[in-house]
């Protein structure tokens, strides 16, 4: 099994509290009415939103996946730290755990720091498009959040 780590930092004029509450607390509710396009829903299959809650994200009719899973691993609502698995993957995976991180920077903002670990089966190599498609699929996510947290000031306060 090989494992490849990646780390990509963001900043955002939106302090963590409320990008935490929004994009890692309250997902379920808010990306498929932000998102509609591109995920059908999140469910919760098990837990209350803490480590060990299971979470499937269940994408539009046409997408590439229909769904995946997300285990929560820790979730710090005090430090704005949070670890997530995506579970049971196609073939090539055996997991992706990412770890997110949410600072504040003087000016009233955020700095973001994201960590993504891929564990492939066997010697399977990994391409620099499932990186890609990852990323995007993250970055794209954050910044529609991040969008209506601007237009809506007084959302996840």
């Amino acid at each position: 099994m090989g494992v490849f780590t990646f780390t990509e930092e963001y900043a955002s004029t939106i302090p963590p509290a409320r990008l935490f509450k929004a994009l890692i607390v309250d997902p379920h509710h808010l990306i498929p009415k932000l998102w509609p396009q591109a995920i059908k829903s999140i469910d919760i299959l098990r837990g209350d939103g803490g480590p060990g809650t299971i979470k499937q994200i269940n994408f539009v009719k046409g997408s590439q996946l229909s769904s995946m899973k997300n285990r929560v691993d820790m979730l710090n609502k005090e430090t704005f730290a949070y670890k997530h698995t995506m579970i049971d993957l196609e073939e090539r995976f055996e997991s992706i755990a990412y770890e997110v991180k949410f600072e504040p920077t003087p000016d009233g903002g955020s700095k973001n720091k994201m960590t993504s670990t891929y564990y492939v089966k066997g010697d399977i190599e990994l391409k620099e498009e499932d990186i890609k498609t990852g990323k995007e699929r993250a970055l794209g996510m954050y910044k529609v959040v991040e969008a209506f947290l601007l237009q809506n000031p007084n959302a996840y306060v």
